[in-house]
């Protein structure tokens, strides 16, 4: 294992990491057992019947796991009328207590259920988001205090089997934390092994982490990060993966495919979550799919690895750094990731880039452009018979642009066949799609470094596509090939056609997985489909995931629990409907003052439920109004962005 990927056994290879096993009742969970799924109830854990009812939908559609809040001592103790209801029915499925402030409701939990979650942030520890400088002896101190409040807890599950999470999320690190370490990946590692030494300690090793953030980057380099000091102090835990408030419909699919797929990629992560603003039994089918991607991966054809890539950039996979790469045109170097429209099947007409965010307009004869249009239209054989939106660039196969009266906007994808018969080309920009088993050849290597006004677009034929992309990027970095290079993919995503929903999750994965590690410059669906406009929402998403190219509002929404003082679902679509043209402003909707402030991390704006039908909206972190009614709340978060002078018109 060498520096720069410590946090795996190998870059290239398939190898799920070996960790010791969780006992969580019946259900083991470990690198032994398969990737088990769970989802978390939206019910009132008071509401026997309710949760009951829920967590039967949940078991049927497949979770394995279930957790409830359990904010006080009511709620924990209820925990026991849920689990003897549930075995009435003959559902035995393990049982999580999702615990938050309070001590005395985790240690009543634990001699109930077969799992207790902590947050280091909040439990035991002190939350005031306030920045303090401590002194070392001021910061061991609290080290103690907290040892002192959280043992109870540890000789609890260990004297009645119980397993524990330790469960640190990045938007409530504690005030302790954020005065050594900052709101970082570093600290959040830090957070889980304070408590973590303190189990050891205790010989406590029934035990589960994770690492969860709203921004699926940060997330993927605290975990990263997590495995390389387990590694280091030779802790062999298994891991709960989870992009925390990931949002609903698509956006939330693909902000979670992205940080789980990225992780599942390098054999990192034992259970798994979905967090969506929607029904818990709608998140198990997803973890379902993104699990099953890596049930038999482990025979997957080998990788020559590119020797030695990543060793002198030790970093490179623990924050984030773009590939340097020259500029041709607009692609590379300081610009945002392009995207390429696939319309070469047939002629293309006026109405057809309606899908792609170009919309004609008759009546001025002009063209309006959303937030969402794509860079380019890739049309094959077929020239234009109109002219194209300003901004819109046309790409062409080499014989058809060869033969174009007016080459302005247009541009030439060529082979590599046609690159070795030295045809002319562009001397401006050059698309030379190959596929990665082409960088095998040394010659080859050595042509494409001698080029110039060239773009690659690089696609992978292999199973793992990820990890072969990737080893694309090492060959390249080792022969110092700085050319842009664009992703290619295709809906089949191999050899056999699968669903376009399957598609996102699979390309938000390995397309997502290189862009947080700075690799690519743009994305091409290289196979044509007929919904074209899904493939560009799901081109524009996995970029605005990524956090590399902003196009549109996001919104970091957590999904329901029966601590939620609100209809999160109806609430977050009320919000979208009226923000969602707030082109980078990120907005918080969060159901109660557990998960906001102190899960928003990194929001613009925060609507967070402080009692029943009141509101308390936030800028950043800070308070902003209190105890605002529910009924004028969306409006009042409205005048709040347009205070700001963040607000935008809705052109009319």
């Amino acid at each position: 294992m060498n520096q720069a990927a410590s946090f795996t056994n190998s870059l290239v290879k398939y190898l799920r990491r070996k960790t010791i096993t969780a006992h969580l009742g019946d259900l083991k969970m470990g690198s032994d057992f398969p990737i088990r799924i769970q989802s978390m109830t939206t019910t009132d854990t008071m509401d026997t019947e309710g949760s009951v009812a829920q967590i039967t939908r949940m078991v049927e559609a497949g979770c394995e796991l279930v957790r409830l809040t359990a904010p006080s001592l009511k709620e924990a103790q209820n925990l026991e009328a849920i689990k003897k209801s549930l075995q009435a029915k003959g559902i035995y499925v393990p049982l999580v207590a999702d615990i938050h402030f309070t001590p005395n409701a985790a240690e009543l939990a634990a001699r109930i259920v077969e799992k207790v979650r902590i947050n280091p942030g909040n439990y035991a520890d002190k939350k005031k988001f306030q920045v303090i400088d401590y002194s070392d002896i001021e910061y061991q101190a609290e080290i103690e205090r907290i040892r002192e409040k959280f043992i109870p807890l540890v000789k609890i599950c260990k004297e009645y089997g119980t397993a524990m999470r330790i469960g640190t999320n990045h938007g409530s690190l504690s005030d302790r934390i954020l005065s050594k370490y900052g709101d970082t990946p570093l600290g959040m590692v830090e957070s889980a092994m304070e408590f973590l030494r303190i189990c050891e300690d205790e010989g406590y090793k029934n035990i589960v982490l994770s690492m969860k953030a709203s921004n699926p980057q940060v997330m993927v380099q605290a975990y990263r990060l997590l495995v390389q000091t387990m590694n280091q102090n030779n802790m062999h835990y298994p891991l709960h993966l989870g992009v925390t408030e990931a949002g609903d419909g698509d956006d939330g699919r693909i902000k979670s495919a992205l940080g789980i797929g990225a992780l599942l990629e390098d054999g990192i992560g034992d259970t798994i979550r979905v967090s969506l603003t929607e029904d818990p039994e709608f998140e198990v089918p997803v973890a379902q799919r993104l699990a099953a991607r890596y049930t038999h991966r482990s025979s997957h054809a080998a990788i020559e690895p590119a020797a030695n890539a990543f060793e002198k950039d030790p970093k490179l996979f623990f924050s984030y750094q773009k590939r340097q790469t020259q500029e041709i045109y607009n692609l590379g170097a300081h610009h945002v990731p392009r995207i390429i429209a696939n319309f070469s099947e047939s002629p293309l007409n006026p109405e057809d880039l309606d899908q792609v965010g170009f919309t004609y307009l008759p009546a001025t004869d002009k063209w309006s452009m959303s937030d969402l249009g794509v860079d380019f239209v890739y049309l094959g054989n077929h020239p234009s018979a109109f002219m194209l939106p300003v901004g819109l660039k046309a790409i062409y196969n080499l014989q058809t642009w060869q033969q174009l009266s007016d080459k302005t906007n247009a541009f030439p994808l060529i082979s590599s066949k046609e690159l070795e018969n030295n045809h002319a080309f562009s001397s401006t920009l050059n698309f030379l799609h190959i596929q990665t088993k082409e960088l095998a050849s040394i010659d080859f290597i050595e042509k494409i470094k001698q080029l110039k006004s060239f773009v690659l677009i690089l696609e992978s034929r292999h199973e793992a596509i990820m990890p072969d992309l990737r080893n694309a990027f090492g060959l390249l970095k080792n022969n110092l090939v700085n050319l842009p290079v664009i992703i290619g993919l295709n809906e089949a995503h191999g050899n056999t056609p699968i669903s376009l929903d399957l598609t996102m999750l699979h390309s938000a994965t390995d397309l997502g997985s290189l862009l947080i590690d700075g690799m690519g410059d743009g994305v091409f669906f290289t196979e044509s489909t007929q919904d074209k406009k899904r493939l560009n929402d799901i081109s524009f998403g996995i970029l605005q995931a990524a956090r590399v190219r902003i196009s549109k509002t996001e919104y970091i929404s957590c999904p329901s629990c029966g601590r939620t003082l609100f209809d999160l679902q109806e609430t977050t679509a009320m919000i979208r409907k009226r923000t969602d043209h707030l082109k980078g402003i990120k907005i918080a909707i969060m159901g109660c003052i557990v998960n906001g402030p102190g899960e928003m991390a990194d929001a613009d704006y925060g609507y967070v439920g402080s009692g029943v039908g009141k509101i308390t909206l936030y800028k950043g972190k800070e308070v902003v109004k209190k105890s605002v009614n529910s009924s004028e709340a969306v409006d009042e978060l409205i005048e709040l962005i347009r205070t700001d002078g963040n607000w935008v018109e809705i052109a009319n």
